[in-house]
């Protein structure tokens, strides 16, 4: 950079020369004068040496910056030139050629060095002051080394803002430059861009500290730094800055295998040997001032209100239905036919039909015109939905001859809810609250490692200042508190709110048909879907733990902690299908204990995908196998109703699969016995063996989401499958549900485009990360994945409540009525 000449030295650097002169001594003794902006060539060797003063006068209240340009161009590494450059506060001191290690200690020299001198402090006199910078020149070498020498004064040391600088650096020329906060600015966002993405180089914030590290092996001493391919973005603020200012440190590093690149081709295999590689990047830096505080505050508003908005409108909508059911009941409307003294509603928050504690004797000569099979047990009374100690075993039957009956009954071609809800209601909704309570376990135990591990993440980021720990859109970080990101933490707040709403609802719903039991109507006994709520508490609590560790992941998310995002979108996935299944199968559904067993086996896979999937072959191999067994053992669980337990005959289980493709499918060549669950399977099975096979040729980096998706996937052809099946049986879907049904899919689509705008990767290093990173797209302080907390969260309340009403339409309908599917 060009240098202005600086004025005759004044009184103090001439008598500081004289008094050196009188002093006598060597060559190198007597400091000569230099000028600013001209070039000195010398030669030094163990005898001689070379000292030049540099005399300039600093203004008042003004920052001086000195850079010192030598050059030599002798390589040999035994004898470099050495430059030390005193100043008034400080030494600071270089050899040519100046000698860089890389990995694997490869060394790497530069014969040009370049360094920007630490600036004077700004006096507080009124009248100018002089400064005086001596640069000595040495070797040891018994022979002469040439060199050149070149100090120049800095005209654009300091940035300002909103302003864009353009400069060039390599590793043996760093640049800094200095920054002051305006008076009206609290906080500023420093971005760095560059056209190409190598060399690797380091942006690193110091304080106004002597000495300035601005070299590869010191940079990360001082300050918070991040490595830089084609992007970079620091937020700082006042607060971290007693002095409102500070230094912008740029260095070029030696190698790139920290920003994702390779090592130079040209040096493969030669270790320990030294190459002069011209590495200079050119760099634009612009400061803008960042949010002020009034915009934290809207943000905060707009999140919880955007989420209250639904719980008022879940009061309005619950004040017009009970409006309706008085108004029904007023006028007499409510006959026994049509379930007397039921509160029966289509409402996601009203009550269902209840059912009685046994579910009554199945009536095969009313539906199917086959043999009477009735029930031996008395009618519990309405009430005596309470625990007690002889029903703790949850898959007990409280039928003596179930075993002998449900063989005879799951075996017919034609299937209704009263075949398949025989068991005694007590225990039945005892075995689901498992659910709830188990998830419950899981979440406390989950949670409070989790948040003791990102707490402690965040520590080391704000101690040491290396912002490549964690993968943040750092154009749309805002800072709070210790917080380095406080609106990916806020943006999650959205699942909490809903998950506690949809608990608020499903209580509502276990309220009013307890009360509905309590009446003992003989007409709410048999009638509609059997109503057991702990699935639904379940899902509630699992909404709400997602937005908790979605937001300890986004605290410092990174490749160690990525499952905390993802764990319990697994469960929510998983516990929406039982769900779905147990709606017309209560009485055959897995159990909580195995249910969750099987979660941690995929959290586990997902684990192990991330670490060994990248390349290793024989990982695909052998989860493809895994998945496609799974998927067959599942299908055929499916099929025979659950006649026969799986972990009893690995091998008879597919026995009797490959039994069933050669007696239905070959032998017979006509259609299956049951033709709608051998159509479901075998797409179910088609969709989840070309997971298998994808996975297998293409590898995809991103595993967690490969296996998520294989969940969704699997999740939305059962729910399309039931509710074609639904409409099949001439069965009708209310208002409620189909305005659910639509909000789901619109609301899912529009939050999905905004997942896929990917702002950051921890599957890359982090400087790669930062290529992707984009400005905040939302009142100025949310970005595209805020948004897809926002709207995921708002799409799962409403997959919750398909789930939850949309059966509310067979409230009225007599269970060896209502087939299964």
């Amino acid at each position: 950079m060009a240098g202005r000449a600086a004025p005759a030295p004044g009184a103090l650097l001439c008598a500081l020369l004289c008094a050196a002169a009188a002093a006598g001594g060597g060559p190198g003794d007597n400091p000569a004068p230099g000028a600013f902006g001209h070039v000195y060539r010398g030669a030094v060797n163990i005898s001689s040496e070379r000292v030049y003063a540099f005399a300039y006068r600093s203004e008042p209240g003004q920052v001086d910056a000195v850079r010192v340009y030598v050059n030599s161009s002798s390589e040999n590494l035994q004898y470099p030139v050495l430059f030390v450059v005193r100043q008034q506060k400080g030494v600071l001191s270089w050899q040519v050629p100046l000698i860089f290690r890389g990995l694997y200690q490869r060394t790497y020299n530069y014969q040009e060095v370049s360094r920007t001198l630490c600036p004077s402090e700004p006096t507080p006199e009124t009248r100018p002051s002089d400064q005086i910078i001596f640069v000595d020149v040495a070797s040891m070498a018994p022979f002469n080394i040439a060199y050149e020498l070149l100090v120049t004064r800095l005209e654009n040391f300091q940035l300002e803002t909103n302003k864009a600088f353009n400069f060039t650096a390599s590793p043996s020329q760093p640049q800094y430059f200095l920054y002051r906060f305006p008076q009206d600015v609290d906080s500023v966002i420093i971005n760095v861009v560059s056209d190409a993405a190598y060399p690797c180089s380091v942006v690193s914030v110091q304080d106004i500290v002597c000495p300035v590290y601005d070299l590869d092996h010191n940079v990360e001493f001082n300050g918070v730094y991040q490595s830089m391919t084609k992007q970079a973005a620091i937020t700082v603020q006042r607060k971290d800055f007693p002095g409102e200012q500070f230094f912008v440190v740029f260095v070029i590093k030696p190698e790139d295998y920290a920003c994702g690149g390779s090592v130079p081709s040209s040096i493969h295999g030669n270790v320990n040997r030294t190459w002069n590689l011209q590495r200079t990047k050119n760099l634009q830096v612009t400061i803008v001032p960042s949010i002020k505080k009034s915009v934290y505050v809207q943000a905060m508003f707009f999140s919880f209100l955007s989420f209250l908005s639904f719980y008022l409108g879940s009061v309005v909508v619950a004040f017009v239905h009970y409006i309706r059911v008085q108004r029904k009941a007023s006028a007499g409307r409510l006959s026994p036919e049509h379930g007397s003294g039921m509160m029966t509603s289509s409402h996601p928050i009203s009550a269902s039909t209840p059912e009685g504690s046994s579910y009554g004797a199945i009536d095969e000569s009313s539906s199917s015109g086959r043999p009477q099979l009735s029930s031996p047990e008395r009618r519990a009374p309405a009430g005596s939905d309470t625990d007690s100690s002889v029903e703790e075993e949850s898959d007990f039957d409280t039928m003596p001859e179930i075993e002998s009956d449900k063989n005879i009954i799951r075996t017919k071609v034609f299937l209704y809810l009263s075949d398949l809800s025989r068991k005694d209601r007590r225990i039945v909704s005892k075995k689901y609250k498992i659910y709830f309570w188990n998830i419950i376990t899981i979440a406390v135990f989950y949670a409070l490692p989790v948040i003791q591990l990102v707490i402690t993440y965040q520590t080391v980021v704000n101690v040491t200042g290396n912002q490549d720990i964690c993968y943040y859109n750092f154009l749309c970080a805002h800072p709070l508190g210790v917080l380095s990101a406080f609106n990916n933490i806020l943006s999650n707040v959205g699942h909490m709110m809903l998950g506690f709403l949809f608990l608020l609802i499903v209580l509502r719903r276990d309220i009013l048909h307890r009360r509905a039991m309590e009446m003992k109507d003989i007409y709410t006994l048999d009638y509609g879907i059997p109503k057991h709520f702990g699935l639904f508490y379940a899902m509630g609590i699992a909404l709400m733990m997602e937005g908790v560790l979605s937001a300890c992941y986004h605290v410092c998310p990174n490749y160690s902690n990525f499952q905390f995002d993802t764990s319990f979108m697994y469960m929510i996935a998983g516990l929406c299908m039982l769900k779905l299944y147990q709606t017309r199968h209560p009485d055959i559904n897995a159990s909580a204990y195995s249910a969750y067993a099987s979660f941690a086996v995929v959290i586990s896979l997902a684990v192990l995908g991330v670490v060994f999937g990248k390349n290793d072959m024989w990982f695909w191999v052998i989860f493809s196998l895994i998945h496609v067994l799974a998927s067959l053992a599942l299908s055929t669980q499916i099929y025979y109703m659950g006649r026969f337990k799986i972990g009893e005959c690995y091998m008879g289980m597919f026995r009797r699969a490959v039994m069933v493709l050669y007696t239905d499918c070959i032998q017979q060549c006509s259609r299956p016995t049951y033709m709608d669950r051998m159509v479901l399977l075998i797409v179910g099975n088609l969709v989840n063996w070309s997971f298998a096979i994808f996975g297998l040729v293409y590898r995809p980096r991103d595993f967690a989401s490969y296996i998520l998706g294989i969940f969704i996937c699997n999740l939305l052809l059962y729910l399309a499958f039931y509710i074609i099946m639904k409409l099949r049986s001439s069965e009708k879907l209310l208002p409620i549900p189909m305005f659910c049904i639509v909000a789901t899919a619109v609301v899912w689509a529009a939050a999905l485009y905004f997942f896929f705008q990917t702002l950051s990767s921890w599957e890359e290093t982090p400087a790669e990360s930062r290529e992707k990173n984009r400005p905040c797209i939302l009142l100025g302080f949310f970005d595209d994945h805020d948004v897809w907390h926002f709207l995921s969260a708002a799409a799962l309340f409403f997959s919750f409540l398909v789930l939850l009403t949309l059966d509310d339409d067979l409230d009225t309908v007599r269970r060896d009525k209502i087939p299964v599917f």
